[in-house]
């Protein structure tokens, strides 16, 4: 905490904690969910044949985050768009990159410097998001720490957690590309964002909150530019992954058991091989006897 005093990140950390949202981060937010939306194989077919299946995949690759906290917390799923402001700015986001003359509109957001300062921005709207679910999960449920945990990973995925629920609204459906059992880097830092705003908020770990969200936006923001810029897949989180998944769980992220005893227990009760055929003395033998049974 000396540290962070000497640096003076105090004042800034709240001045950023406090600044709005509203209308040029959420509208980065919006561009960039939508943009990886028309990167989805057929989406730009589907919003040709059915522009209402497309306007709905879209509100929920904005929204789905609202949508899937305010279910967890007992709330109404469509509460959150009764932000006409939002909804209306979202729709707009949508038509320019799917409908604009001359794909004008996606061709300047999908510029590579343009694309890196909206892929910033939008994980500056993520890590407050964290945030302020957990912050909302802490109100109703005080002592409720998986709860935080959930809604505050709900917040920062968005529709990651409903991919297959989105791609059955473009009449796709790919059970292999559930996000829980292949979670992206987004996902997983959603999940540990989550644990670490949950320490912090039950006091837990000595740091602001203020000062938490500045650190995490920086990571989150830093991670995902560059694997923007490298095209890159991979997570940050691999070698520690792998490391305590090896130690807690005897194994690698990702791979899967090898039983030994299986394979020992069933190598020997291999199918027996087809019996030889019959040799030629044999058949011969065996149509001599037929013969003299005829004869009889």
């Amino acid at each position: 905490m000396e540290v962070l005093a000497a640096l003076n990140l105090g004042d800034f950390a709240q001045y950023f904690s406090k600044m709005s949202m509203f209308p040029l981060f959420d509208l980065a937010y919006y561009i960039v969910s939508i943009l990886y939306l028309k990167y989805e194989p057929g989406a730009v077919e589907v919003s040709r044949r059915s522009p209402v299946a497309s306007w709905f995949c879209a509100m929920l690759y904005c929204f789905a985050s609202y949508v899937l906290a305010d279910v967890l917390l007992g709330n109404s799923p469509i509460d959150y768009f009764n932000n006409n402001s939002h909804v209306l700015l979202a729709s707009a986001v949508w038509y320019l990159i799917f409908f604009c003359p001359l794909n004008l509109f996606y061709k300047c957001v999908a510029f590579l410097p343009v694309k890196l300062i909206l892929v910033a921005m939008k994980e500056v709207v993520r890590v407050r998001k964290i945030a302020a679910g957990i912050h909302h999960a802490h109100h109703a449920y005080h002592n409720g720490w998986v709860i935080m945990v959930l809604t505050g990973w709900v917040k920062g995925s968005g529709v990651a957690l409903m991919t297959n629920f989105e791609q059955l609204l473009r009449g796709v459906w790919k059970p292999e590309t559930n996000e829980i059992m292949n979670m992206s880097f987004p996902t997983k830092a959603s999940l540990y964002g989550a644990i670490v705003f949950t320490l912090q908020q039950t006091h837990w770990l000595p740091v602001s909150k203020n000062t938490l969200i500045l650190l995490f936006t920086l990571f989150m923001a830093a991670s995902k530019v560059f694997m923007t810029a490298t095209h890159s897949h991979s997570s940050p989180f691999t070698l520690v992954e792998s490391m305590l998944c090896k130690v807690l769980f005897s194994s690698t992220a990702g791979s899967a058991p090898h039983d030994s005893h299986a394979v020992s227990h069933d190598a020997p009760h291999q199918p027996a091989p087809p019996s030889p055929a019959k040799s030629k003395e044999e058949l011969n033998e065996g149509a001599r006897k037929r013969k003299a049974k005829k004869a009889e």
